[in-house]
């Protein structure tokens, strides 16, 4: 069984896999065309396979990160991050305890947990994940059930809250990636941006520039 890759993997652009986005592209072609754009960082999220076939996607990207080399985050379930030897697992707040999802997991695989507000940030890093997510930073193009909005200026307060990777979600285009960065942000999780996409490789390279 191999441990997590690197946590100094944990910045720039983090693509989240996730088919109801995706349209027509499968999954295994956007993992392998964000890939060879120069995205390192991927995360699967599905919210209504059921577990034998998320287990089956999930399974194939992970054996697709491992040939190309990039980190495999699972949303959510330990359970399926360990099934498929996933490098980690990212929780949201509706999900199992940070400390108890590291006894799951245990010491070597990456744990990211979703934060929305300043009391989420500072419980959380209180937990000590390997990273965070934040957000929604502009109005998701991905979901309509989301928390507040916080924007630029929410990004940045709580930037001295913490001195863990934080990823800014929530929304995010091209043109607004620089600033994103500037506001505080480690790296910046994508869906629609990228999935959405007409020319994905494209996407990939632009935000990787901005960034």
């Amino acid at each position: 069984m191999s441990t997590s890759r690197s946590r100094g993997s944990l910045s720039g652009l983090y693509v989240i896999l996730d088919p109801s986005v995706c349209g027509n592209r499968s999954l295994t072609d956007v993992l392998k065309e964000a890939s060879s754009a120069g995205a390192r960082l991927f995360q699967y999220r599905n919210k209504f396979a059921s577990m034998k076939e998320a287990y089956a996607d999930a399974l194939l990207l992970r054996k697709i990160s491992l040939d190309i080399g990039v980190t495999f985050i699972v949303n959510d379930r330990c359970d399926l991050a360990l099934a498929v030897d996933a490098d980690g697992v990212h929780l949201g707040q509706g999900d199992l305890p940070l400390d108890l999802a590291r006894k799951v997991m245990g010491p070597d695989k990456l744990i990211g947990i979703s934060t929305h507000n300043h009391d989420q940030v500072r419980e959380a890093t209180a937990g000590k994940p390997d990273y965070l997510g934040f957000g929604p930073i502009f109005k998701p193009g991905s979901k309509q059930d989301h928390d507040p909005v916080v924007g630029l200026e929410g990004l940045g307060a709580i930037r001295t809250l913490t001195s863990l990777p934080v990823f800014a979600i929530g929304g995010i285009r091209l043109d607004q990636a620089g600033e994103v960065i500037r506001s505080g942000a480690d790296g910046i999780a994508v869906i629609s941006a990228i999935l959405k996409a007409p020319d994905l490789s494209q996407a990939v390279k632009s935000f990787l520039a901005q960034m």
